[in-house]
């Protein structure tokens, strides 16, 4: 009988972006990339090219609950990343699922808007990952548009301070969409100074590094690394796969998470 090698696994639950730039197919690639093997579970489908988002569709949420239940009970599970989640709806399936499976690092990327401006959560969506979700999470990792929106202030250390207080570990506060030659990623902690990542910044925005980065960390953190170097193998995961983006459409390019890469 032929042996059977393991990967550790990252349960992914996001959006579908056709476009391939975002959502879960950044996901898949990126965990898949760094040595762990995906279990996705589809919260919506998008309308989406690399420009913009111009409309949503949330899966049956009883749909995600049966498939979040039978692949617990056939795979173990060593992290958890969420995306664009659809509706309220189907926040509460995904918080009932992890009450019945605690200590799962649960890595969140409160995904509410495209880069092009399109909303990807209404308020009733925003409201309960703020009550219930974020109370769960390891990491929050908002771009600057989402803490300012999330954490209710133009102040990037006062809007982490409201997020933490939400109950969720850390935040965060990823700098892709900012300026300056560097790219700066705030990691905030209740009760320490913000510590400071820093990575080479390749001019532009691209379509989907958000999502990448949180996928990336996840599979750090299902790979047993602990936080500060998980986010420090994301960073470079991402810088690579920019360095080599492709041009799929007419807005911003696309990372190329499938190209080969070693830490």
């Amino acid at each position: 009988m032929t042996d059977l090698s393991s990967r550790p696994h990252v349960l992914v639950i996001s959006g579908l972006d056709p476009s391939g730039g975002a959502g879960i197919q950044a996901d898949i690639q990126a965990i898949t990339a760094l040595g762990c093997h995906p279990l996705p579970v589809l919260s919506c489908v998008t309308v989406q090219d690399t420009r913009n988002v111009y409309g949503a569709s949330t899966i049956d949420p009883d749909i995600i609950r049966q498939q979040l239940d039978v692949l617990a009970g056939d795979s173990p599970i060593h992290a958890i990343k969420t995306g664009a989640l659809g509706s309220a709806e189907v926040v509460d399936v995904l918080v009932d699922f992890i009450k019945k499976h605690p200590g799962i690092p649960l890595i969140t990327d409160p995904v509410i808007k495209a880069a092009g401006g399109g909303d990807l959560a209404d308020e009733a969506l925003i409201d309960r990952m703020r009550e219930r979700l974020f109370p769960l999470a390891e990491m929050l990792t908002p771009n600057g548009i989402e803490l300012e929106l999330l954490g209710q202030s133009d102040d990037p250390e006062t809007a982490a301070d409201r997020l933490l207080a939400t109950g969720c570990h850390s935040v965060l506060a990823t700098g892709g969409h900012g300026t300056g030659q560097d790219i700066i990623n705030n990691l905030y902690v209740r009760g320490a100074p913000p510590k400071r990542f820093q990575v080479e910044r390749f001019g532009g925005e691209y379509h989907g590094t958000g999502c990448t980065l949180a996928a990336a960390i996840a599979a750090g953190r299902a790979s047993g690394l602990g936080a500060g170097p998980a986010i420090g193998q994301a960073q470079n995961f991402v810088s690579h796969a920019i360095r080599h983006a492709l041009k799929v459409g007419k807005g911003q390019p696309v990372p190329d998470r499938g190209i080969t890469w070693t830490s």
